[in-house]
């Protein structure tokens, strides 16, 4: 039986860290963490949040780990509507880093407060 991507969400978002974007802006202003935008490329191109690198979804576990070696380094994750934000926080988790962050936005909205 598949399981359809809200389904998904509904399982491993409980065991994220969200936040909403204005306090993911103290956040990174006090700890250097690092902002990383999940969305493909033409979507960063065309509205990015400010200081954000992009490394899209399907990249991020292999690029990430040639960028931040620090599995302790507070990463914070955004896109369009937290649900890709999610997927790759849950991803990144697993393969070691230990402090995620996925930035809760509404859907279409990019974090302006960057």
């Amino acid at each position: 039986m598949l399981t359809s991507i809200p389904d998904l969400l509904k399982i491993i978002a409980p065991n994220q860290r969200r936040i909403d974007a204005t306090q993911a802006k103290l956040e990174i202003a006090e700890n250097k963490g690092l902002l990383i935008d999940v969305r493909e490329p033409a979507e960063h191109a065309a509205k990015a949040a400010t200081g954000a690198i992009n490394i899209p979804r399907g990249l991020l576990e292999m690029k990430l780990m040639e960028i931040e070696k620090d599995s302790t380094r507070p990463i914070y994750l955004h896109c369009a509507s937290s649900a890709r934000a999610t997927l790759s926080a849950e991803a990144l988790t697993r393969i070691g880093y230990e402090n995620v962050t996925v930035i809760t936005c509404n859907a279409g909205e990019v974090c302006q407060v960057f």
